[in-house]
């Protein structure tokens, strides 16, 4: 097994003559013990932000924090009011801002997206009116995902658990397309000594090789003059540079896209570096930036066919005019669909329904918009995710808990709420809801969800 930070050789002869690596920096800063520790607040839930704080150049939202707190034991982590992210990959934001229009509804597609600190950061950056499809192929992390996507409180987001080759059947179906794609993780090294002990030459070539398919299966979903963003956590030249030659010469009609200025790029001390075929890319080299190694490039497609609306074979079934009085007790109604799979309601921006329900028909959906609750013998049971979510009416009741009472309660323990009204009402932390409980005259039941209960108790 590896000593704690011994760095491959093969890895190291691997990245001479690779624009801005120095060997001696980089074997320091490895060895360095030093640990970034950085978070992007969501702007949906503007908390208070650590005063010692500082920004991220290149993100609005993102910050540096000088001490790692427990996030466990925060309950504003568990509001969904920040993620806790690496500060390199929120770089993603410069590449959305040089190559789309912010302002205009988009289509955008993150493949490869659990855990869901790009997911989370894109929905941040995009319109109200515009679409996100954040999906994972594996079913456990989509999970994880889908967790998030909720903690986050949006509706404009599809969450998916499809292979990258099912989404060739959306031919010129997105704006941009994301893929930070499975690699060989030289990157993390700094942070996860399991990394080092995983990498080899031969995995570098395995994960270049799925990259190229991965790239092939999702270009033709790609529209004409629409963006492909990707990246790594790799600093592997086969698994950079050498991907964007092989874009240049396997995929039609793509061509680079500068995310900065140059003068900018070298101010935060990013590394602009350059394709054989002429395509750029941007390296992070942790000796350079606050940050862990990253690679990211922006391609467009300059041609391809239109999108053709497709009307759904099977429309969703909507709640009924009796219904309609229920929910919207609960619920803000404005320019939403509200939708039933059996008697669980789920709610649509009324600008997304067609395509959330073309998309429903033609990829495994894990999760859609906002889960609202189940009916009930005339009655809506509220569900987690709307508690969450900005959607919630302003009449419904709330309880402000202390720390203590917050951390109880995300421990899903009993709660004393006295003088609280009685019945359903969120609870809230800084006010911000954590969650749900339903007051009774003996007894306060909690309904945290289990799976996300913390499980350890603090020191």
């Amino acid at each position: 097994m590896a000593e704690k930070n011994t760095l491959p050789l093969a890895l190291i002869e691997s990245l001479h003559g690779l624009p801005g690596f120095d060997e001696a920096a980089f074997r320091v800063v490895h060895v360095s013990g030093d640990q970034i520790t950085s978070m992007r607040i969501n702007p949906a839930k503007p908390a208070r932000i650590p005063d010692e704080a500082t920004g991220i150049p290149w993100t609005d939202h993102g910050h540096y924090l000088h001490t790692r707190p427990s996030f466990t034991f925060d309950p504003l982590f568990h509001a969904g009011c920040y993620y806790v992210q690496e500060a390199s990959s929120m770089f993603l934001e410069q590449a959305f801002r040089a190559a789309v229009d912010l302002t205009k509804p988009l289509k955008v597609l993150d493949l490869c997206a659990a855990p869901g600190g790009k997911s989370t950061h894109i929905q941040s950056l995009l319109s109200s009116d515009s679409l996100l499809v954040s999906n994972e192929v594996i079913r456990s992390r989509a999970a994880v995902l889908k967790d998030n996507i909720i903690k986050w409180g949006c509706s404009n987001v599809v969450v998916t658990n499809n292979d990258p080759e099912h989404f060739s059947r959306l031919e010129n179906y997105f704006d941009v397309i994301v893929v930070d794609a499975p690699c060989s993780g030289s990157g993390l090294f700094r942070r996860d000594n399991s990394a080092i002990e995983e990498w080899s030459v031969n995995n570098v070539q395995l994960c270049a090789q799925r990259q190229q398919r991965i790239l092939m299966d999702v270009w033709p979903a790609l529209k004409e003059n629409g963006v492909l963003i990707y990246s790594t956590c790799s600093y592997s030249k086969e698994e950079d540079e050498d991907i964007l030659d092989w874009i240049s010469g396997s995929l039609p009609s793509a061509v680079p896209v500068s995310i900065a200025d140059a003068a900018t790029i070298s101010q935060w001390k990013i590394i602009e570096t350059a394709s054989a075929s002429g395509h750029t890319g941007y390296r992070f080299w942790p000796d350079k930036i606050k940050g862990e190694g990253f690679f990211l490039a922006c391609i467009r497609k300059e041609e391809g066919d239109e999108w053709v609306d497709r009307k759904s074979k099977q429309r969703p079934e909507l709640i009924t005019k009796k219904e309609w009085p229920l929910i919207a007790s609960w619920v803000n109604m404005e320019g939403l669909t509200c939708i039933k799979q059996q008697q669980t309601v789920y709610a649509w921006p009324e600008k997304l329904a067609a395509d959330m329900s073309w998309l429903r028909e033609n990829l495994r959906m894990v999760y859609s918009g906002t889960l609202l609750g189940e009916l009930m013998r005339d009655k809506l049971v509220p569900n987690h995710a709307l508690a969450m979510s900005p959607l919630l009416a302003s009449g419904v009741s709330a309880s402000a808990l202390n720390y203590e009472q917050s951390i109880a309660y995300l421990q899903r323990k009993e709660l004393s709420l006295p003088g609280s009204s009685k019945g359903w009402q969120t609870v809230q932390y800084e006010g911000f809801p954590l969650g749900w409980v339903n007051v009774l005259p003996n007894r306060v039941n909690n309904y945290y969800p289990k799976e996300l209960r913390i499980l350890k108790e603090k020191e």
